[in-house]
């Protein structure tokens, strides 16, 4: 006879938290199918009984938007409302918004003139203001090439009309949960970090945050040592042990580094990515002219500080490309480095990169950092600044007791042994989860006085920009 067995659906649950003007936060919920077009949403229960968790107030400040990978550019695109722009990007329908997307921006002076100078930096091409054409409710759009001869925006490369798509969305989208699938789609491989460090900035400056799918290892080895990362392999689980054989399978000199060393010419070798990013925060500060080039470096993530383990690249490298420059940037070491015409080792005179910022007035800055300017929040600002001082006390004794160095010595090993557990002290004060991790720490780089910045920190940005002068990228 015929098997009874009821097919049982498996229930998704997804739980969410955040903090919100200062208030931790967590919401539930289960997803159940219901047939090929709808599912049930629902909060989780809360244990095993009736109950079900509560919804935040929070959450409902919260704007989620989603951003499949560009489809193409219709030939014509008419003028179209929010919510239809909306309905067709979840359509998957990227192809007849864009122009729509870049008309809103375009009423925002600031947001447009960002948007053209992201373009012209990455693709060398003048995006032209959008023009409304009421006769025929349509939108057209154009671009001056390098030669300035003027084109409608159809006619460039998908490169460039997925990047607009998605920095026209981060920008359209200020303060919202970006959920972006495949975002290096149609990039080749070397504007990969380069578009995704972008968008992160750009995510930033618009108080966003980013949700991507991605496969790319560029990407990936890129995200995995400064934000988080989830690998679908298996059971769900954030890539977290840089020992992991997903990180030990990025270390291997694939295709796209002889690439990359091939088109640049030289390469930088840091201990992972939070190294480059005080790099970028602090030439950015200086206006030092190594801004340009460590926006968009071949780098390379030794992940430790052994001087073997990039000159082993770096000779591995050099068998394909026998002109290539380098410069490794390691922490103080006990032991010579090596001179070599080809690859320049330098390192740093105190302890590590951290050394430059663990200062008691970046500390305090970061305390009120990202509170609102009126009359609730600086009332705030002294509270917090009060805890930041008394969390920095505590650590300090307890470093005296364990005859470890003072906090703003040169020897401190600042990241581990002060600034991780100053952190977790300052946020248990506050009564929220800790929200500065090393990965993030070029936040505080961001908030020391142009006057405090170390002369060492020119001088290593200096060699930097004399390393890449030296550089014989391919030019056919």
């Amino acid at each position: 006879g015929k098997s009874s067995t009821k097919t049982q659906n498996v229930r998704v649950e997804i739980i969410v938290e955040g903090v919100t003007n200062n208030k931790a936060w967590s919401c539930g919920l289960e997803f159940d199918y219901n047939n090929e077009e709808s599912f049930y949403c629902r909060p989780l229960r809360v244990g095993n009984g009736p109950a079900r968790m509560p919804v935040p107030d929070e959450m409902g400040g919260a704007r989620v938007a989603f951003l499949p990978p560009m489809s193409g550019l219709a030939d014509r695109e008419f003028v179209k409302q929010q919510g239809e722009i909306g309905v067709l990007i979840g359509q998957g329908q990227t192809a007849q918004v864009l122009r729509n997307l870049c008309f809103q921006i375009y009423q925002k002076k600031e947001d447009w003139d960002s948007l053209v100078k992201h373009i012209n930096v990455l693709f060398g091409v003048e995006l032209l203001p959008p023009q409304y054409i009421a006769e025929r409710s349509e939108i057209t759009m154009a671009y001056k090439d390098e030669l300035k001869n003027k084109l409608d925006l159809s006619s460039s490369g998908r490169g460039l009309q997925q990047t607009l798509l998605l920095l026209a969305h981060l920008y359209a989208n200020p303060g919202a949960v970006l959920l972006l699938d495949e975002p290096d789609a149609h990039l080749e491989i070397l504007r990969q970090r380069e578009t995704y460090n972008l968008m992160i900035r750009v995510a930033e400056q618009q108080g966003s945050q980013i949700i991507a799918a991605s496969h790319s290892e560029v990407i990936l080895n890129e995200a995995v040592a400064r934000d988080i990362v989830i690998a679908f392999v298996g059971k769900p689980h954030p890539i977290e042990d840089r020992g992991s054989h997903v990180l030990k399978a990025l270390r291997d000199i694939g295709f796209d580094q002889y690439y990359q060393a091939e088109e640049i010419g030289w390469v930088l070798y840091l201990e992972n990515a939070t190294d480059l990013a005080i790099l970028q925060k602090f030439a950015e500060l200086l206006g030092h002219q190594a801004k340009q080039l460590l926006d968009r470096p071949f780098v390379k993530y030794v992940e430790t500080n052994l001087p073997n383990r990039a000159r082993e690249h770096f000779h591995g490298l050099r068998e394909a490309k026998k002109d290539l420059v380098g410069i490794a940037i390691f922490d103080r070491l006990d032991k010579n480095l090596q001179t070599n015409d080809s690859l320049t080792e330098i390192m740093w005179n105190r302890r590590e990169i951290e050394n430059y910022f663990c200062m008691k007035e970046v500390l305090l800055a970061y305390a009120k950092h990202d509170l609102p300017d009126n009359l609730f929040g600086r009332e705030d600002c002294e509270y917090r600044k009060k805890v930041m001082a008394d969390s920095i006390e505590e650590v300090t004794m307890a470093l005296k007791t364990l005859n470890k160095p003072d906090p703003w010595s040169s020897d401190i090993k600042a990241s581990d042994e002060f600034l991780d557990p100053l952190f977790k002290k300052f946020f248990e004060k506050l009564n929220l989860p800790l929200q500065l991790r090393k990965s993030e720490y070029h936040i505080l780089a961001g908030l020391v006085p142009n006057e405090s910045i170390d002369v060492e920190i020119k001088e290593k940005l200096d060699v930097i920009v004399d390393v890449a002068s030296k550089s014989r990228p391919r030019t056919e």
